[in-house]
């Protein structure tokens, strides 16, 4: 299986992979850049998610890994996120109740912690999709390389 295709700058960061000049112009030509000028919460998603969306949003767009293509992507994280925080809380509140009705609290349990993981995978996945993970963001974009510090060869002599 072919390795998937990195980014120019990736590959010069690296500096494992000699390209001509006209190689690295083709594939800069190549790449695709989409805009990140029109970044806005989904319509569908309520005024506290869609405050969550812009925070989440302004430190993408700081970082310049997020652009308009992701907005839906976002969106269905801060959704997924507030559904996972829902249903952990109706689980507390089952536990919490557990002496009453033993029997019909164990079934309600079972469904709200189901309901759960599944809120949580779909949260995870989004996250990692978006670069909201250590992991994810080291995949998706290159540290800055920090040009050494060159000696001066002459500089033992000084002393």
């Amino acid at each position: 299986m072919a390795k998937p295709r990195q980014p120019i700058a990736l590959l010069e960061y690296k500096g494992r992979k000699h390209l001509t000049k006209q190689e690295v112009a083709q594939r800069q030509a190549g790449e695709v850049q989409a805009p990140a000028n029109n970044v806005k919460p989904p319509g569908y998603l309520s005024t506290s998610q869609k405050k969550e969306f812009r925070k989440i949003a302004g430190v993408l767009l700081a970082i310049g890994i997020m652009s308009d293509l992701d907005c839906d992507a976002l969106g269905r994280y801060v959704q997924s996120q507030e559904k996972y925080v829902q249903y952990d809380n109706m689980v507390n509140q089952i536990i919490a109740s557990m002496d009453d009705d033993l029997e019909s609290n164990c079934v309600l349990l079972e469904k709200y912690e189901n309901l759960r993981d599944k809120a949580l995978k779909q949260c995870r996945a989004c996250a990692s999709d978006l670069g909201l993970t250590i992991s994810s963001r080291c995949k998706l974009v290159a540290p800055k390389a920090e040009e050494p510090v060159k000696e001066n060869k002459f500089s033992r002599f000084v002393k």
